[in-house]
């Protein structure tokens, strides 16, 4: 078990995840309340909510599928900040800022999947030839 606290993973989808609550949702108009606001701050909320879920989980693989949700959740936020930015609800700046720390965020979790999945390859690898036996590619 990890300590989700001490993952930049998760300390920047913590901030993506504030500041798109603080800076971007409030400026929606209220009859969006229960459509693109709740599903940007659901989508936004699930980014580190899946970090921390996967944080609890005993294996590198079952941590990646959580990741993998996160990175997805990502990719939802990212749609409905530039849907408020075609219906006009916050300015190009604001877009940019939230869509930078979006990128930001995405880019350390396809890294953080890459990092357990290839670690989990070379154990696979290692008890591969300890068995005399060939790795598949």
């Amino acid at each position: 078990m990890r300590d989700y606290k001490k993952l930049d993973v998760w300390q920047r989808s913590h901030e993506m995840y504030m500041f798109i609550k603080k800076n971007i949702s409030v400026k929606f108009p209220k009859e969006e309340r229960f459509g693109l606001t709740s599903q940007l701050l659901r989508a936004a909320l699930s980014v580190p909510l899946n970090i921390v879920e996967g944080c609890g989980r005993y294996t590198d693989k079952d941590f990646a599928h959580f990741l993998d949700n996160a990175l997805g959740s990502t990719n939802e936020a990212d749609y409905c900040c530039f849907a408020a930015l075609e219906c006009t609800y916050v300015s190009e700046e604001e877009y940019n800022k939230a869509n930078k720390l979006l990128n930001e965020v995405r880019a350390i979790i396809i890294a953080f999947i890459k990092f357990l999945r290839d670690k989990g390859q070379r154990v696979l690898g290692d008890k591969i030839r300890v068995h005399g036996l060939k790795p598949y590619a």
